[in-house]
């Protein structure tokens, strides 16, 4: 039994140094509201505009863009560069075979990728918030570009003229007898055209627009729940009070 503790804490030991030395971190979180249409209606101008040049939303119906508060034109004079119909779903401009060609694989479907990226640091949201906010420029990588959020990433920084350029700041640091990286923060070389505040609400925004769009009905969803819910509470008074109106003369 000795033996087999021993080996456990030695794997939990070698398993937390291997996660280190990745340079796996801790995510923040994501300022999710997805009741807010201004950030709605930013973070799917910067999806169209930034994301769908390689990615699709193939579950994602352009018109469906009118449920947070943009009309039929605006969608078509603002967010349409891909289709020629507002009925269409959100397709890539890149093909898929040139995809695979320059990044080694297709790029994922982000229709629900905010939901599908859950893990034990928290929320889908709160991983894509924290990866596209820890890119940095990294030479020894075909795209020149490496992730804190997941190293070794085959994605380029797609918002890298919004933050500009920076580099990790990293402490060694012995831990399990093993010396590892400790991120420590970040160092601003290149300035971008957002300040760092800037850029965070732009993400933010952006993140906020994949949250909603993974369950473009989750609003409607709320708010007839909660009619619903309303709606058993009176009718369960009722049925109570019919039910003692029925059984008062029974002994």
């Amino acid at each position: 039994m000795k033996k087999i503790i021993l080996s456990l804490v030695a794997a939990m030991g070698i398993a937390t140094g291997a996660q280190a030395a990745e340079g796996g971190i801790a995510w923040d979180k994501a300022p999710v509201d997805v009741s807010n249409t201004a950030s709605l209606q930013n973070g799917a101008k910067l999806f169209v505009n930034y994301c769908l040049n390689c990615h699709s939303a193939a579950f994602m119906r352009i018109n469906r863009l009118q449920d947070i508060g943009l009309t039929e034109q605006q969608i078509k004079d603002n967010l349409m560069f891909t289709t020629d119909k507002i009925g269409e779903t959100m397709k890539a401009s890149i093909s898929p075979n040139e995809a695979k060609a320059w990044f080694g694989a297709n790029p994922p479907d982000l229709t629900v990728i905010a939901r599908s990226r859950a893990g034990h640091n928290g929320t889908g949201a709160d991983y894509l918030y924290t990866f596209l906010r820890t890119f940095y420029r990294d030479d020894t990588k075909g795209t020149g570009w490496n992730n804190l959020a997941f190293p070794s990433v085959g994605m380029p920084h797609a918002l890298w003229e919004l933050q500009g350029d920076r580099k990790p700041i990293f402490e060694e640091v012995e831990s399990h007898g093993q010396k590892t990286q400790v991120f420590k923060g970040w160092e601003q070389g290149t300035a971008g055209t957002m300040s760092p505040a800037q850029y965070d609400q732009a993400v933010g925004d952006l993140v906020n627009y994949l949250q909603w769009m993974g369950e473009p009905a989750q609003n409607t969803r709320v708010r007839v729940g909660v009619w619903v819910l309303f709606f058993l509470g009176i009718f369960t008074l009722i049925a109570w009070r019919l039910n003692a109106a029925y059984w008062k003369d029974v002994k």
